[in-house]
């Protein structure tokens, strides 16, 4: 395993996306989780990707794309749903530590996506500010509908695609750092049973 760091976006998204081969096939490397390593990085962080996920306890990053410390500047909500702080938190990523790939990590039964699809269908509430949460992934569900999809899958990958349609939309500094080349953003959808990661959409580099 080579342990130069990525400079381009696609060296970035080819290096996350190997870890994930590996961790779907039980060969993890574990790299960058010793004692040296934590050493190494104490007095500043150069990660190589911004990945904003779902924080289902599932979907730890780290772990699925077997990298270590200091390789991931990890954002996570429930439902990978996006406000002011997250975007500042990823604008941080991409601006101050240059980070050269934001990936929005979705996942097969998604429960926040299932409590959306359940308060469209049936007119579900949740309590408290659940029902926030819920009410930002209900733009994704209504999409999917709108467009014939009927299959769970479908409806996750809806919801990556419009979390980054709606991270390139709000946030100037990304879309300008993607246009100008320095970042790419992509979309997966991870799958629990199985630990792969399959690309969605993206913005900035191919699947290879």
């Amino acid at each position: 395993m080579t342990d130069v760091a990525p400079s381009t976006p696609q060296e970035a998204f080819d290096l996350l996306m190997a870890g994930n081969r590996r961790f779907a096939a039980g060969t993890q490397e574990h790299p960058h989780q010793d004692a040296a390593r934590r050493a190494e990085i104490a007095p500043v962080q150069s990660p190589f990707a911004v990945l904003f996920g779902c924080s289902d306890s599932r979907l730890a990053a780290e772990i699925i794309f077997d990298r270590g410390l200091g390789d991931l500047f990890v954002v996570r909500t429930a439902g990978h749903v996006a406000g002011p702080e997250v975007l500042g938190s990823i604008e941080y990523g991409v601006s101050i530590l240059e980070c050269p790939l934001v990936v929005v990590l979705g996942h097969d039964a998604c429960g926040a996506v299932a409590a959306a699809r359940a308060a469209v269908e049936d007119g579900t509430t949740a309590p408290g500010y659940v029902r926030d949460v819920i009410e930002q992934v209900t733009h994704s569900v209504l999409a999917a509908r709108a467009a014939g999809v009927s299959e769970d899958d479908d409806f996750i990958a809806e919801h990556v695609r419009h979390s980054v349609d709606f991270l390139m939309d709000r946030s100037r500094e990304l879309s300008e750092q993607v246009a100008a080349g320095r970042t790419a953003v992509v979309g997966l959808s991870y799958r629990l049973a199985d630990g792969s990661a399959r690309l969605v959409t993206s913005h900035g580099v191919s699947a290879g």
